[in-house]
């Protein structure tokens, strides 16, 4: 009988890519927002019982970080609330958990890549909400791993280097905020290590696999601004018509781009843990960048 794996938050950028990675693995069930409203704890608890999955992969989140700023209590409920009830309906069932948190749990004020022991200190509503569903999944759930991740982007869903492109097409000149740094992250690279995650799971076995909190994003770092300048120049190297000149992207920082969630200017995760652990190699930014951009272009 094959193993039943419920996976969350089907139509994000990550759950997206999830339903191709897992399909090996087992009977995938998908659900989106419309199928369980993650905002309603009751609804996730009898999601949970209803289909006592063996696995649960979640990626759902709340994750407009400056609508966050506004929606307390909504994302609160679901980047929470949620995960409090989910931990404990899986550790009922000894259900498996692998599910997604972000580098905007810390300040960023450290001068180096934040490793997994380092004391988070959220900036803004959305990475608090983050944090406290970290604290409620690993306090209830004995068998829960979480990847905290960054910059996410793919080729399914919304996200900045979509933005700029839409934007070079559109603008002759463009600022960019050049003091905050991070590792932008495909959702594809997402996918293929929950499902290397999972394969070591059913290799190991519950009793022997390592779980706990790990940093997984893509080798090397970049600046907003940067990151916009390589989104550009790779679209007119595809021969895309923009308007928009990658030495027409100016940088500014960020007091000059107030906006209504403060960002950690340092948004570097650490690797190592998760490198050692799982002997898993994980690609440079600019190279899964590339990838997504020839599809999307």
């Amino acid at each position: 009988m094959d193993r039943k794996i419920l996976l969350t938050g089907k139509n994000g950028q990550v759950g997206f890519e999830l339903q191709r990675a897992l399909k090996p693995l087992g009977e995938v069930i998908a659900v989106g927002s419309k199928d369980c409203d993650f905002a309603n704890s009751n609804a996730v608890k009898n999601l949970i019982r209803q289909l006592k999955p063996d696995i649960i992969i979640n990626p759902a989140a709340y994750t407009a970080v400056d609508d966050a700023e506004i929606n307390k209590q909504l994302a609160f409920s679901i980047n929470a609330d949620a995960l409090r009830v989910l931990g404990l309906e899986s550790e009922k069932i000894g259900a498996c958990v692998i599910h997604f948190s972000t580098d905007y749990v810390f300040d960023g004020t450290k001068q180096d890549p934040y490793v997994e022991q380092d004391k988070p200190n959220p900036l803004n509503i959305y990475g608090l909400s983050k944090l406290e569903g970290e604290e409620a999944l690993l306090s209830s759930c004995s068998t829960s791993l979480i990847l905290r991740t960054s910059w996410v982007f793919g080729v399914h869903g919304s996200n900045f280097a979509k933005k700029i492109l839409s934007l070079a097409q559109q603008r002759e000149k463009l600022y960019l905020v050049a003091n905050q740094v991070g590792s932008p992250t495909s959702a594809c690279l997402l996918a293929d290590v929950t499902a290397h995650l999972l394969k070591s799971y059913l290799d190991f076995g519950k009793e022997n696999f390592p779980f706990g909190l790990y940093h997984v994003v893509s080798e090397g770092y970049t600046s907003w601004y940067e990151y916009g300048k390589f989104v550009v120049e790779e679209g007119l190297k595809s021969g895309k018509k923009l308007t928009l000149q990658p030495s027409c992207i100016l940088p500014i920082s960020s007091h000059e781009y107030p906006t209504k969630a403060t960002r950690p200017a340092n948004s570097r995760l650490n690797t190592q843990h998760f490198k050692n652990t799982f002997k898993f190699d994980l690609p440079c930014w600019q190279d899964s960048l590339s990838h997504v951009l020839k599809q999307i272009l």
